[in-house]
C-alpha cells in the first residue's frame, strides 16, 4: 500500500482564468465537479492507495472533498513546502504517490497500472512516460502536449510520481529547475551539460541514458516506466485542454 499527496494549491492566474474565474486551478468546475474531485475519487477507488492528503485552500476544498479518507492541509509558498506539508500528515509512510490536481481524466486502473509497473524495481523515484501513439489512439483529435524524442520513440511525461519521502528535500529543488527549464535549451544546457543536450536534440539519447543522467543530477536512484494510459499525461493547462477534458468526461458519463 502507498499513500498519496495531491497538490492543489496552484492559483488560477493563467490562461484558464478566462474559462473560469475561480481562485485556484483545482477548483475549476468540469461538469458537476471541481477538477480536483476527479483526481481524488480515482485515488480513493484505486487498489493499493491508502491515505490521501490534499494540499491547497482548506476551506474551499473542504466543500468539495467529503471522503473521510481525505485530509486537507493548507498550501505553503512553494512546491517543496507543499510536498513537505503533505508528507508531514503521513508519518511512517515509505512510498508516496505525488499527484497533480490537473489530471481529471485519471482513472483508478491507470493508477493501479503505474503502481504495478513500479513493483519490480528498487528506486527512490518512479516517473511515468506515455508513448505518443498511445495518446493519439485514445483521442480522435491531436492532443497538444510537450513531447520528447528518444531513440526508443516519442513520449510525453506523466503527472504523478512514486517517491521515497526521505529523498524529497535533497532532490525536489533541482527537480523543479529541470521541469521549469524543459522548454529552454540554454537553461537545460546549464543543468544537464552541453554534450548530453546536443545528443538529446539529435534524438540519439536512449531512455536508459536519460534515466541515468537525471538520477546522477538528483543524487538518487530514479526509474522511468512506460505507461500505456494517456490519462496519466493529459493535464489541463490551457482552455483547449479544458474543452477536451470536459468533452471526454461528458462522453464517458
Amino acid at each position: 500500500m502507498v499513500d498519496a499527496v495531491v497538490l492543489a494549491g496552484s492559483p488560477n492566474n493563467g490562461p484558464l482564468k478566462e474559462c473560469s474565474p475561480v481562485p485556484y486551478e483545482a477548483l475549476i468546475p468540469i461538469g458537476s465537479k471541481a477538477m480536483v474531485q476527479y483526481v481524488v475519487e480515482a485515488l480513493a477507488l484505486a487498489r493499493g492507495v491508502n491515505r490521501i492528503v490534499v494540499v491547497g485552500p482548506r476551506e474551499e476544498l473542504a466543500n468539495h472533498l467529503k471522503d473521510d479518507r481525505v485530509r486537507v492541509v493548507p498550501a505553503g509558498s512553494s512546491l517543496l513546502e507543499n510536498v513537505q506539508r503533505g508528507l508531514k500528515e503521513l508519518p511512517g509512510t515509505r512510498r508516496v504517490l505525488l499527484v497533480s490536481s490537473d489530471i481529471p481524466l485519471i482513472t483508478p486502473r491507470a493508477i493501479e497500472d503505474f503502481l504495478e509497473l513500479c513493483q519490480d524495481q528498487e528506486a527512490d523515484l518512479y516517473y511515468p512516460i506515455v508513448p505518443k501513439e498511445a495518446v493519439d489512439s485514445r483521442f480522435a483529435n491531436p492532443v497538444r502536449r510537450t513531447y520528447v524524442s528518444l531513440k526508443e520513440g516519442i513520449f510525453t511525461g506523466g503527472n504523478l510520481f512514486l517517491l521515497n519521502p526521505e529523498v524529497v528535500s535533497r532532490c525536489l529543488p533541482l527537480g523543479e529547475q529541470l521541469v521549469a527549464a524543459r522548454k529552454s535549451p540554454l537553461r537545460l544546457c546549464r543543468l544537464v551539460g552541453l554534450g548530453f543536450l546536443i545528443r538529446f536534440l539529435l534524438h540519439r539519447v536512449t531512455l536508459e541514458e536519460a534515466q541515468a543522467r537525471v538520477s546522477r543530477l538528483l543524487g538518487i536512484r530514479g526509474v522511468v516506466v512506460i505507461s500505456r494510459y494517456p490519462e496519466v499525461g493529459v493535464d489541463v493547462d490551457k482552455p483547449v485542454d479544458l474543452a477536451l477534458v470536459a468533452r471526454t468526461l461528458q462522453q464517458a458519463s
